[in-house]
């Protein structure tokens, strides 16, 4: 399996509810360092897993729709925990509709097959979602 990675970041505010999260209950920032790696099992006629520039102007478009905001005010993510491992979720759905949209490149979107989002909180502490984009 060949793999492409890109990578960029975002500023965020959010709230948890939930005693298991003592302070961080109470509105705090964090920024993530977000990776994606595109995988699929041939490269194509270029030698390439997928464009790239596309690939890196895609993530910042759903990035952008996230950075410095308040996530507990996005309507789509209200009443949710925005942790770390359910904003990989939401990365990672967001990212797949752009591929079968052809966002990454018309040929692409039927070759990749899986897709892997990781959200790094820390040095020390990241969170992951990885699932097919054949579903």
């Amino acid at each position: 399996m060949y793999s492409l990675a890109v990578s960029d970041h975002i500023m965020i505010a959010h709230s948890f509810r939930g005693e298991i999260f003592g302070p961080a209950q109470q509105l705090h920032g964090a920024t993530y360092g977000v990776e994606v790696e595109f995988r699929r099992r041939e490269l194509d006629r270029n030698g390439l897993v997928c464009d790239i520039g596309l690939a890196l102007t895609v993530l910042k478009e759903v990035l952008g729709e996230f950075n410095f905001k308040n996530l507990d005010t996005v309507p789509e993510l209200s009443g949710k925990n925005t942790t770390t491992e359910v904003m990989a979720g939401v990365i990672f759905a967001r990212l797949k509709a752009r591929v079968a949209e052809g966002a990454i490149g018309p040929d692409t979107a039927d070759a990749l097959e899986s897709l892997r989002v990781v959200l790094r909180e820390s040095p020390v502490a990241w969170a992951s979602f990885e699932g097919s984009l054949r579903e």
